[in-house]
């Protein structure tokens, strides 16, 4: 949705996922919007983002927008929640995001400029802003992580902004995904019910922000957190 956004806005997008034939498909699909290509790799690996940071150079202009939109979860029951669920959650969902913007950090300053900036946006969630119990299962990981990523992102704020580089972060409440597709199949109706909207988040709602904050419009907006969830924060009956 935000890359479909982005090349409508005019943007050249380059994406990256782990898996090459669903990177692939997807960035075919995209195409239709604008010049979207495909960079499959698995952006926990060190090596993996080194390959990608050179082909993001090979562009020569540098790097304007940076969306770390590559995240996990998981789902358990309290008492048989494993530890090693943290390992894997945080090191997707917050140390690859620190790892691939300090990768791109040169990249990006080589497009910034004091106006217009470069950008980076953080994919976090209304689960690091509040405990969610629509799905009533415990992803304790998943909630941490979104929690530190919205300060990464205030604390990569005050690194990068000096250098023309603003940082932000989405939090979006329920989007469809591949991620939630088996929570809309179960609790679809409960999710409506607890956004004061009355309804899920559509694709123009996570694109138009993720737009927003990379247009001039956006080009003041540093170290904040925005969550996208139809006031579901602000409904005390959830």
């Amino acid at each position: 949705m935000i890359s479909k956004g982005l090349l409508q806005a005019g943007a050249s997008v380059i994406i990256t996922a782990r898996k090459a034939d669903a990177c692939r498909e997807a960035a075919e699909e995209l195409s239709h919007f604008g010049a979207c290509e495909a960079a499959p790799m698995d952006i926990n690996e060190a090596g993996a983002r080194a390959s990608l940071v050179e082909r993001l150079g090979e562009c020569g202009e540098g790097l304007d927008i940076l969306v770390n939109n590559a995240g996990t979860a998981w789902g358990q029951e309290y008492e048989e929640y494993p530890v090693e669920a943290f390992d894997k959650v945080l090191h997707l969902n917050v140390t690859s995001v620190f790892a691939l913007t300090r990768d791109c950090t040169p990249l990006l300053e080589r497009a910034a400029t004091r106006r217009p900036p470069a950008r980076v946006i953080n994919i976090g969630s209304i689960d690091g802003m509040h405990i969610p119990v629509v799905h009533g299962v415990g992803t304790y990981a998943y909630t941490a992580s979104k929690a530190a990523v919205h300060h990464l992102t205030r604390h990569l704020a005050v690194e990068l902004g000096p250098r023309g580089i603003t940082v932000n972060a989405i939090a979006p409440g329920f989007f469809p995904s591949r991620m939630t597709d088996s929570v809309f199949e179960q609790h679809g109706e409960d999710i409506a019910r607890n956004s004061l909207l009355g309804r899920a988040g559509e694709e123009a709602d996570i694109a138009g922000t993720a737009v927003y904050l990379c247009a001039r419009a956006g080009a003041y907006t540093h170290g904040t957190v925005i969550p996208v969830d139809g006031g579901t924060l602000c409904n005390q009956r959830h």
